[in-house]
């Protein structure tokens, strides 16, 4: 079976060995260019040698997403959308990517949208989940994640999700969406979450990057999003050719509550 996928490009992370070898594999296969990661650099290696004999073009980077111990020593969190911007850039350089479809999440958007604005010359698309013009929040939820105080990981989580996540219907059976919503945010390093909260709610460059961007853009919104609500992404949609998707019975974090639908949303752009 064709899927039509051929000379796409795809980044598969724990891909030396196990589940994530198999999907790159797969990917391959279909003649899907890659990008791998994992924590071993001989068995990371050894998988790309493998992946070439199909024929595609694999890029490998070794990295240690577990190993929160090493978050010190990357340095202090940038705390504004444009550094953000411009360090998604960096990443693509590192990973020697001329140019990419950008999707973002959230916060996420906002730092999708000002790259693409900021060099068009390297973003062929754009996928702005979750995303509204401008984010403003709260005084108690923005102190609360300064100080790395729970509060704000409890608060997220309780607005994050729809009510219909709250008491279950998971795609995947077992999974608890609240209280792994809740568990990610956890392992963060303590007040980084109120810094980017902060940088969301002092971005207002929305209004001049959507002047800047011209290509295929798709808007995916949560029909329940309390966050976000679907109403406040109306002035992304001035974009040219943008289209709007809005995921049903989903709150902002769609992509937990209906990755289904979410994904179907993204296959339309990508």
């Amino acid at each position: 079976m064709d899927l039509g996928i051929k000379g796409k490009n795809a980044l598969v992370c724990a891909a030396s060995k196990g589940l994530g070898k198999g999907c790159a594999l797969a990917l391959a296969r279909e003649g899907v260019n890659l990008v791998i990661t994992a924590r071993g650099k001989e068995a990371l290696e050894a998988t790309a040698a493998e992946i070439r004999t199909h024929g595609v073009r694999v890029r490998t980077l070794t990295v240690d997403l577990a190993r929160t111990d090493l978050v010190d020593a990357i340095g202090p969190a940038l705390d504004g959308i444009d550094a953000l911007a411009d360090w998604v850039f960096a990443l693509l350089d590192g990973a020697g990517v001329k140019s990419a479809a950008l999707v973002g999440h959230s916060m996420g958007a906002l730092i999708a949208l000002e790259a693409a604005a900021r060099r068009p010359e390297r973003v062929r698309a754009l996928a702005l989940c979750g995303c509204a013009a401008e984010m403003p929040v709260s005084e108690k939820l923005l102190n609360a994640g300064l100080a790395g105080e729970h509060l704000a990981y409890e608060l997220i989580t309780d607005w994050g999700l729809g009510r219909r996540a709250h008491i279950g219907g998971a795609e995947a059976p077992g999974t608890w969406m609240a209280g792994g919503t809740l568990r990610l945010l956890e392992h963060g390093r303590k007040g980084v979450v109120g810094i980017d909260l902060r940088a969301c709610d002092r971005y207002k460059g929305s209004a001049a990057a959507v002047e800047k961007v011209n290509v295929p853009t798709v808007l995916v919104l949560g029909s329940n999003d309390r966050m976000s609500p679907a109403k406040a992404a109306a002035p992304l949609a001035r974009i040219p050719g943008a289209k709007t998707i809005v995921v049903e019975q989903a709150g902002h974090m769609m992509m937990t509550e209906q990755p289904g639908r979410t994904l179907d949303a993204l296959r339309t752009l990508l």
